[in-house]
Protein backbone atom coordinates (compact mmCIF):
# COMPACT_ATOMS: atom_id res chain seq x y z
CA UNK A 1 0.00 0.00 0.00
CA UNK A 2 1.43 3.70 -0.83
CA UNK A 3 2.02 5.83 1.86
CA UNK A 4 2.09 9.80 1.33
CA UNK A 5 5.50 10.97 3.03
CA UNK A 6 6.95 14.51 3.87
CA UNK A 7 10.45 15.12 4.55
CA UNK A 8 11.30 17.70 6.74
CA UNK A 9 14.80 19.05 5.95
CA UNK A 10 15.37 17.39 2.15
CA UNK A 11 18.25 18.66 1.46
CA UNK A 12 20.26 17.60 4.64
CA UNK A 13 22.17 14.35 4.84
CA UNK A 14 19.15 12.49 6.87
CA UNK A 15 17.13 14.18 3.90
CA UNK A 16 19.23 12.74 1.23
CA UNK A 17 18.80 8.95 2.75
CA UNK A 18 15.59 9.29 3.48
CA UNK A 19 14.67 10.32 -0.50
CA UNK A 20 17.42 7.42 -1.81
CA UNK A 21 15.64 5.01 -0.15
CA UNK A 22 12.25 6.22 -1.69
CA UNK A 23 13.55 6.71 -4.85
CA UNK A 24 14.18 2.95 -4.59
CA UNK A 25 11.10 1.96 -3.31
CA UNK A 26 8.87 4.63 -5.48
CA UNK A 27 5.57 1.84 -5.15
CA UNK A 28 5.67 2.37 -1.78
CA UNK A 29 5.57 6.76 -0.94
CA UNK A 30 4.06 9.51 -2.34
CA UNK A 31 5.89 12.57 -1.50
CA UNK A 32 3.71 15.16 -0.09
CA UNK A 33 6.06 18.17 1.32
CA UNK A 34 9.93 18.71 1.27
CA UNK A 35 11.17 21.46 3.13
CA UNK A 36 14.83 22.89 3.07
CA UNK A 37 16.25 26.05 4.95
CA UNK A 38 17.62 27.47 1.43
CA UNK A 39 18.65 25.81 -0.99
CA UNK A 40 16.03 26.32 -3.53
CA UNK A 41 17.71 25.20 -6.72
CA UNK A 42 18.48 21.43 -5.19
CA UNK A 43 14.59 21.74 -3.84
CA UNK A 44 13.43 22.39 -6.64
CA UNK A 45 15.14 19.40 -8.63
CA UNK A 46 13.70 17.23 -6.02
CA UNK A 47 10.45 18.38 -5.88
CA UNK A 48 9.95 18.08 -9.74
CA UNK A 49 11.31 14.21 -9.59
CA UNK A 50 9.64 13.56 -6.75
CA UNK A 51 6.50 15.04 -8.11
CA UNK A 52 5.71 16.69 -4.61
CA UNK A 53 2.97 18.92 -4.07
CA UNK A 54 4.49 21.56 -1.83
CA UNK A 55 7.83 22.10 -1.66
CA UNK A 56 9.22 25.10 1.15
CA UNK A 57 12.31 27.02 1.74
CA UNK A 58 12.60 28.40 5.60
CA UNK A 59 14.82 31.13 4.12
CA UNK A 60 11.57 33.39 2.76
CA UNK A 61 14.57 35.33 0.66
CA UNK A 62 15.04 32.41 -1.03
CA UNK A 63 11.44 31.85 -2.34
CA UNK A 64 11.81 33.69 -5.67
CA UNK A 65 14.41 31.20 -6.93
CA UNK A 66 12.41 28.55 -5.75
CA UNK A 67 9.38 29.91 -7.43
CA UNK A 68 11.51 30.09 -10.64
CA UNK A 69 12.95 26.74 -10.30
CA UNK A 70 9.42 25.06 -10.37
CA UNK A 71 8.04 27.11 -13.10
CA UNK A 72 5.76 24.99 -15.07
CA UNK A 73 5.34 22.10 -13.16
CA UNK A 74 2.47 22.90 -10.98
CA UNK A 75 4.55 22.30 -7.61
CA UNK A 76 3.37 24.81 -5.11
CA UNK A 77 6.50 26.37 -3.69
CA UNK A 78 6.17 28.27 -0.47
CA UNK A 79 8.46 30.31 1.77
CA UNK A 80 9.59 31.22 5.26
CA UNK A 81 8.85 29.54 8.95
CA UNK A 82 5.05 29.60 9.18
CA UNK A 83 4.81 27.96 5.65
CA UNK A 84 7.39 25.08 6.71
CA UNK A 85 4.86 24.43 9.96
CA UNK A 86 2.13 24.59 7.35
CA UNK A 87 3.78 22.28 5.17
CA UNK A 88 4.68 20.01 8.54
CA UNK A 89 0.72 20.23 8.83
CA UNK A 90 -0.91 18.00 6.04
CA UNK A 91 -0.96 15.35 7.46
CA UNK A 92 1.36 13.06 5.59
CA UNK A 93 1.10 9.26 6.74
CA UNK A 94 4.75 9.77 7.98
CA UNK A 95 6.71 12.54 8.14
CA UNK A 96 10.72 12.47 8.64
CA UNK A 97 11.64 15.00 10.79
CA UNK A 98 15.06 16.18 10.17
CA UNK A 99 15.86 19.97 10.39
CA UNK A 100 18.87 20.62 12.39
CA UNK A 101 18.06 22.36 15.59
CA UNK A 102 15.59 24.10 17.18
CA UNK A 103 14.21 25.64 13.85
CA UNK A 104 12.86 22.28 13.64
CA UNK A 105 10.89 22.00 16.88
CA UNK A 106 7.72 23.84 15.70
CA UNK A 107 7.32 21.81 12.48
CA UNK A 108 7.91 18.41 14.57
CA UNK A 109 5.22 19.71 17.06
CA UNK A 110 2.93 20.17 13.77
CA UNK A 111 3.40 16.92 12.60
CA UNK A 112 3.11 15.05 16.13
CA UNK A 113 -0.77 17.16 15.96
CA UNK A 114 -1.36 15.22 13.07
CA UNK A 115 -1.19 12.53 15.20
CA UNK A 116 0.21 10.47 12.46
CA UNK A 117 4.09 8.53 12.09
CA UNK A 118 7.13 10.82 13.01
CA UNK A 119 9.90 9.93 12.01
CA UNK A 120 12.46 11.41 14.34
CA UNK A 121 16.00 12.56 13.51
CA UNK A 122 15.90 15.93 14.91
CA UNK A 123 17.47 16.31 18.19
CA UNK A 124 16.64 19.18 20.00
CA UNK A 125 12.93 17.82 19.86
CA UNK A 126 13.55 15.43 22.71
CA UNK A 127 16.87 16.83 24.43
CA UNK A 128 15.29 20.41 24.13
CA UNK A 129 11.73 19.97 24.09
CA UNK A 130 11.06 16.31 25.97
CA UNK A 131 8.50 16.99 28.48
CA UNK A 132 6.64 18.76 25.98
CA UNK A 133 6.74 16.54 22.96
CA UNK A 134 6.43 13.51 24.52
CA UNK A 135 3.46 14.93 26.26
CA UNK A 136 1.89 16.38 22.15
CA UNK A 137 2.23 12.47 21.19
CA UNK A 138 0.23 10.77 24.26
CA UNK A 139 -2.54 13.45 23.70
CA UNK A 140 -2.44 12.87 19.84
CA UNK A 141 -1.48 9.48 19.31
CA UNK A 142 0.79 9.94 17.33
CA UNK A 143 3.77 7.26 16.97
CA UNK A 144 7.40 8.30 17.35
CA UNK A 145 9.96 6.58 15.31
CA UNK A 146 13.47 7.10 16.19
CA UNK A 147 15.36 7.59 13.55
CA UNK A 148 19.48 8.01 15.14
CA UNK A 149 20.98 4.47 15.44
CA UNK A 150 21.44 3.72 18.43
CA UNK A 151 17.75 4.76 19.70
CA UNK A 152 16.28 2.95 16.57
CA UNK A 153 18.15 -0.16 17.41
CA UNK A 154 16.40 0.07 20.91
CA UNK A 155 13.08 0.78 19.45
CA UNK A 156 13.56 -3.00 17.59
CA UNK A 157 15.39 -4.96 20.49
CA UNK A 158 11.90 -3.49 22.73
CA UNK A 159 9.58 -4.39 20.22
CA UNK A 160 6.62 -7.14 20.95
CA UNK A 161 8.09 -6.81 24.61
CA UNK A 162 6.91 -5.14 27.81
CA UNK A 163 9.39 -2.20 28.90
CA UNK A 164 8.61 -3.32 32.39
CA UNK A 165 10.59 -6.28 31.96
CA UNK A 166 13.46 -4.19 30.94
CA UNK A 167 16.53 -4.88 33.19
CA UNK A 168 18.96 -2.37 31.29
CA UNK A 169 19.36 0.01 28.44
CA UNK A 170 22.81 -0.01 27.00
CA UNK A 171 23.19 2.49 24.23
CA UNK A 172 26.68 1.79 22.57
CA UNK A 173 29.26 4.98 21.66
CA UNK A 174 32.12 4.68 19.17
CA UNK A 175 34.36 6.65 21.47
CA UNK A 176 35.24 8.89 18.83
CA UNK A 177 38.89 10.06 16.89
CA UNK A 178 40.15 10.44 20.69
CA UNK A 179 39.45 7.78 22.73
CA UNK A 180 43.02 6.57 23.01
CA UNK A 181 44.79 10.00 23.24
CA UNK A 182 46.14 11.01 26.80
CA UNK A 183 44.21 14.28 28.40
CA UNK A 184 46.97 16.68 27.61
CA UNK A 185 46.84 15.69 23.77
CA UNK A 186 43.23 16.28 23.63
CA UNK A 187 43.83 19.17 25.59
CA UNK A 188 45.65 20.33 22.25
CA UNK A 189 42.98 18.79 19.71
CA UNK A 190 42.42 20.75 16.64
CA UNK A 191 39.01 21.41 14.80
CA UNK A 192 40.74 19.10 12.04
CA UNK A 193 41.49 16.28 13.83
CA UNK A 194 37.96 16.55 16.09
CA UNK A 195 36.23 16.59 13.14
CA UNK A 196 37.64 12.84 11.62
CA UNK A 197 35.51 10.17 12.99
CA UNK A 198 36.87 7.09 12.63
CA UNK A 199 33.46 4.96 11.38
CA UNK A 200 30.51 7.59 10.64
CA UNK A 201 30.40 10.20 7.70
CA UNK A 202 29.08 13.42 9.63
CA UNK A 203 29.17 17.35 9.83
CA UNK A 204 31.49 19.22 11.72
CA UNK A 205 29.27 19.92 14.39
CA UNK A 206 27.95 16.34 14.97
CA UNK A 207 31.51 15.30 14.51
CA UNK A 208 33.04 17.21 17.06
CA UNK A 209 30.24 16.11 19.77
CA UNK A 210 31.15 12.51 19.07
CA UNK A 211 34.63 13.81 19.83
CA UNK A 212 33.92 15.45 23.25
CA UNK A 213 31.49 12.30 23.99
CA UNK A 214 28.49 14.64 24.20
CA UNK A 215 26.73 13.56 21.27
CA UNK A 216 26.22 10.54 23.27
CA UNK A 217 25.29 12.30 26.52
CA UNK A 218 22.31 13.90 23.92
CA UNK A 219 21.50 10.45 23.11
CA UNK A 220 21.06 9.75 26.46
CA UNK A 221 18.38 12.41 27.19
CA UNK A 222 17.03 11.57 24.39
CA UNK A 223 16.65 7.74 25.17
CA UNK A 224 15.28 8.88 29.04
CA UNK A 225 12.51 10.43 27.33
CA UNK A 226 11.80 8.22 24.22
CA UNK A 227 12.21 4.51 26.72
CA UNK A 228 11.07 5.77 29.89
CA UNK A 229 12.79 2.97 31.98
CA UNK A 230 14.39 5.71 34.44
CA UNK A 231 18.09 7.30 34.49
CA UNK A 232 19.46 4.08 36.33
CA UNK A 233 18.24 1.59 33.37
CA UNK A 234 20.52 3.58 31.19
CA UNK A 235 23.98 2.56 29.99
CA UNK A 236 26.49 3.73 27.53
CA UNK A 237 29.12 1.48 26.79
CA UNK A 238 31.86 1.85 23.97
CA UNK A 239 32.00 0.18 21.07
CA UNK A 240 34.60 1.26 18.27
CA UNK A 241 33.77 -0.63 15.72
CA UNK A 242 30.00 1.14 15.85
CA UNK A 243 28.37 -2.87 14.57
CA UNK A 244 26.50 -3.16 17.82
CA UNK A 245 24.04 -0.18 17.61
CA UNK A 246 22.49 -0.42 20.94
CA UNK A 247 21.54 -3.32 23.44
CA UNK A 248 18.02 -4.06 25.98
CA UNK A 249 18.84 -6.36 28.49
CA UNK A 250 15.55 -8.10 30.10
CA UNK A 251 15.22 -9.48 33.50
CA UNK A 252 15.65 -12.97 32.61
CA UNK A 253 19.34 -12.65 31.59
CA UNK A 254 18.68 -12.31 27.84
CA UNK A 255 20.37 -9.48 26.09
CA UNK A 256 18.79 -8.89 22.26
CA UNK A 257 21.01 -6.19 20.31
CA UNK A 258 20.71 -4.54 16.75
CA UNK A 259 23.69 -5.00 14.74
CA UNK A 260 24.18 -3.54 11.52
CA UNK A 261 26.32 -1.10 8.77
CA UNK A 262 27.39 2.05 9.97
CA UNK A 263 25.09 3.70 7.13
CA UNK A 264 22.35 5.81 7.99
CA UNK A 265 19.84 3.99 5.51
CA UNK A 266 19.43 1.57 7.66
CA UNK A 267 17.41 3.23 10.57
CA UNK A 268 16.00 5.03 8.12
CA UNK A 269 14.33 2.46 6.38
CA UNK A 270 13.05 0.72 9.79
CA UNK A 271 11.50 3.85 10.62
CA UNK A 272 9.79 4.29 7.32
CA UNK A 273 8.28 1.17 6.99
CA UNK A 274 7.56 0.46 10.15
CA UNK A 275 5.69 -2.29 11.24
CA UNK A 276 6.65 -3.98 7.99
CA UNK A 277 10.58 -3.86 6.25
CA UNK A 278 11.83 -2.31 3.32
CA UNK A 279 14.53 -2.76 0.90
CA UNK A 280 18.01 -1.39 1.60
CA UNK A 281 21.38 -0.93 -1.00
CA UNK A 282 23.43 -1.45 2.09
CA UNK A 283 25.37 -5.07 1.86
CA UNK A 284 24.79 -7.14 4.77
CA UNK A 285 27.18 -7.90 7.94
CA UNK A 286 30.29 -10.27 7.32
CA UNK A 287 31.10 -11.35 10.77
CA UNK A 288 33.74 -13.38 9.71
CA UNK A 289 35.54 -10.69 8.38
CA UNK A 290 34.28 -8.06 10.95
CA UNK A 291 36.34 -10.47 13.41
CA UNK A 292 35.74 -9.64 16.71
CA UNK A 293 34.32 -6.90 18.64
CA UNK A 294 35.31 -5.26 21.69
CA UNK A 295 33.34 -2.71 23.87
CA UNK A 296 34.79 -0.84 27.43
CA UNK A 297 33.41 1.50 29.75
CA UNK A 298 33.56 5.45 29.13
CA UNK A 299 36.18 7.20 30.65
CA UNK A 300 34.25 10.29 32.14
CA UNK A 301 37.66 11.78 33.75
CA UNK A 302 39.38 12.54 30.00
CA UNK A 303 35.41 12.82 28.68
CA UNK A 304 33.08 13.82 30.95
CA UNK A 305 30.52 15.52 28.69
CA UNK A 306 27.86 11.55 29.61
CA UNK A 307 28.08 12.78 33.38
CA UNK A 308 27.34 16.08 32.86
CA UNK A 309 23.92 15.00 30.16
CA UNK A 310 23.08 12.30 32.72
CA UNK A 311 23.05 14.95 35.77
CA UNK A 312 21.13 17.34 33.31
CA UNK A 313 18.60 14.99 33.13
CA UNK A 314 18.44 14.15 36.74
CA UNK A 315 18.21 17.99 37.29
CA UNK A 316 14.94 17.99 34.71
CA UNK A 317 13.38 20.84 33.74
CA UNK A 318 14.76 23.41 31.76
CA UNK A 319 18.51 21.94 32.22
CA UNK A 320 18.94 19.60 29.01
CA UNK A 321 17.32 22.23 26.83
CA UNK A 322 20.42 24.41 28.54
CA UNK A 323 22.71 22.11 28.19
CA UNK A 324 22.11 21.39 24.38
CA UNK A 325 22.01 25.29 23.81
CA UNK A 326 25.43 25.92 25.60
CA UNK A 327 27.03 23.22 23.75
CA UNK A 328 26.25 24.18 20.33
CA UNK A 329 27.89 27.86 21.20
CA UNK A 330 30.83 26.02 22.42
CA UNK A 331 31.45 24.11 19.74
CA UNK A 332 30.81 26.95 17.32
CA UNK A 333 33.53 28.51 19.12
CA UNK A 334 35.86 25.77 18.96
CA UNK A 335 35.90 25.02 15.18
CA UNK A 336 36.03 29.10 15.32
CA UNK A 337 39.40 28.49 17.06
CA UNK A 338 38.26 30.47 19.48
CA UNK A 339 38.35 28.24 22.71
CA UNK A 340 40.67 24.84 23.53
CA UNK A 341 39.07 21.59 22.64
CA UNK A 342 38.60 20.67 26.51
CA UNK A 343 36.74 23.86 26.88
CA UNK A 344 33.92 22.87 25.16
CA UNK A 345 32.16 20.74 28.26
CA UNK A 346 33.11 22.85 30.60
CA UNK A 347 31.99 25.57 29.31
CA UNK A 348 28.34 24.39 29.04
CA UNK A 349 28.72 23.32 32.26
CA UNK A 350 29.54 26.32 33.37
CA UNK A 351 26.38 28.12 31.96
CA UNK A 352 24.29 25.31 33.50
CA UNK A 353 25.75 26.15 36.79
CA UNK A 354 25.12 29.80 36.67
CA UNK A 355 21.41 28.81 37.17
CA UNK A 356 18.20 27.15 35.40
CA UNK A 357 15.21 28.88 34.34
CA UNK A 358 11.78 26.98 35.62
CA UNK A 359 10.74 23.99 33.25
CA UNK A 360 9.47 25.32 30.26
CA UNK A 361 5.52 23.73 29.92
CA UNK A 362 5.14 25.52 25.84
CA UNK A 363 7.40 25.32 22.63
CA UNK A 364 7.32 28.90 23.31
CA UNK A 365 8.98 28.38 26.69
CA UNK A 366 11.53 25.86 25.37
CA UNK A 367 12.40 28.40 22.67
CA UNK A 368 13.27 31.07 24.98
CA UNK A 369 15.03 29.00 27.30
CA UNK A 370 17.12 27.95 24.36
CA UNK A 371 17.22 31.79 23.15
CA UNK A 372 18.80 32.72 26.66
CA UNK A 373 20.66 30.19 27.42
CA UNK A 374 23.03 31.03 23.86
CA UNK A 375 23.35 34.39 24.78
CA UNK A 376 24.83 33.36 28.17
CA UNK A 377 27.18 30.56 26.46
CA UNK A 378 27.68 33.54 23.98
CA UNK A 379 29.27 36.26 26.37
CA UNK A 380 31.05 33.43 28.75
CA UNK A 381 32.95 32.39 25.29
CA UNK A 382 34.56 36.27 25.16
CA UNK A 383 35.66 35.28 28.61
CA UNK A 384 37.16 31.66 27.72
CA UNK A 385 40.15 30.44 26.28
Amino acid sequence: MTRTITILGATGSVGASTLDLVRRNRDMFRVVALTANGNAAMLGELAREFGAEVAVVADEGCLPALREALSGSGIEAAGGAAAVVDAAARGADITMAAIVGCAGLAPTMAAIECGKAVALANKEALVSAGEVMTAAVKRTGATLLPVDSEHNAIFQCLAGNDPAHVHAITLTASGGPFREWEMERIHRATPAEAVKHPTWSMGAKISVDSATMMNKGLEFIEAYHLFPVGVERLRIVIHPQSIVHSMVEYRDGSTLAQLGPSDMRVPIASALAWPARMNTPCAPLDLAAIGSLSFFKPDEERFPATRVAREAVIAGGAAPAVLNAANEIAVAAFLAGQIAFTRIVQSAEDVLARGVPRPPVTLEEVIAVDREARIRAAEMMETVS
